[in-house]
């Protein structure tokens, strides 16, 4: 199985002005963009709820994907998260993905009355929680799930999402790597967190501990994100021109088995997706057509 390359493009959640998130999620869409992704973060003061928000846009947009990168499961309990994407999936013909991710930042989450968890506690409530949210979108009578952190007690699941739902994680560390390959339906890395000369070694984990559970590494959708600008020639990382920004995404998918990239423009940010979406992606298609 080999699936098709994607684009996107990513949203901020703010608030000032009130409708600056739909109105760059409408160009996304308008350009071509498959999906949108939009940080989760509930805690900071300048963020819309992310999850009131993609139901907004979801409702307002008729194609593209709403991806939340990632939800944070020390605010978000498995099984309401489990329901709000299965919800939103039927709701809009299979147009949401599930990012999920450990926390990160443990101050604000316990400031906002979630729990403070060490690396492993984190990582092991985070496996119960794909169990959680499997068991919720199984379409079963009665769902139970034992856990230390995370469970369900006969609750009745509802309504079941269609099939292209899925998991994706945002991963970096060994543990979250092998988790991501056994059990997961896709990989949200950024750049800023996984350098280039880190990329091959991570996404050849993800890949082992696909094949390792018996799984079909080629079928888990990897994106990358990337934060840059395109223009003058440059030496740099997503930077310079648009030829070389096709090669380097093309370079990228070659290395890394990556199979989607979001971009966040670094400045300019109305421009800068246009020429992404008009420059850059018909080029990076293109090439690897070839």
């Amino acid at each position: 199985m080999t699936l098709p390359l994607v684009f996107g493009a990513n949203v901020d959640p703010t608030w000032r002005p009130a409708q600056e998130p739909l109105r760059r999620a409408l160009d996304a869409e308008q350009l071509g963009f498959d999906l949108i992704t939009v940080q989760d973060h509930p805690y900071q003061a300048a963020f819309y709820d992310t999850w009131t928000l993609l139901t907004y846009l979801a409702a307002r947009t008729e194609r593209i994907t709403l991806v939340p990168t990632v939800a944070p499961l020390p605010l978000r309990p498995p099984a309401i998260l489990a329901k709000s994407a299965a919800s939103l999936d039927v709701l809009t013909g299979g147009r949401v993905q599930l990012g999920l991710g450990t926390g990160a930042f443990w101050d604000a989450i316990a400031a906002m009355d979630g729990p403070r968890r060490s690396p492993k506690e984190a990582v092991d409530a985070l496996e119960e929680a794909i169990a959680v949210i499997r068991a919720m979108w199984s379409g079963q009578r009665s769902a139970r799930v034992a856990g230390d952190y995370h469970q369900l007690a006969g609750i009745h699941p509802g309504p079941p999402p269609g099939p292209g739902l899925g998991i994706w994680l945002g991963a970096y560390g060994p543990r979250m790597l092998t988790l991501t390959g056994a059990k997961a339906d896709g990989w949200l890395p950024s750049h800023a967190y996984l350098g280039l000369d880190k990329l091959a070694a991570a996404s050849r984990r993800v890949d082992d501990a696909a094949t390792e559970a018996g799984r079909d590494p080629a079928a888990i959708r990897k994106i990358y994100n990337i934060a840059g600008v395109i223009g003058d020639e440059s030496g740099e990382p997503f930077g310079g021109s648009a030829q070389q920004w096709i090669d380097q995404l093309v370079t990228v998918v070659g290395d890394n088995a990556m199979n989607g990239f979001v971009f966040w423009p670094a400045a300019d940010h109305d421009r800068q997706l246009r020429r992404f979406a008009e420059d850059v992606v018909p080029g990076v298609r293109a090439a690897l057509a070839r």
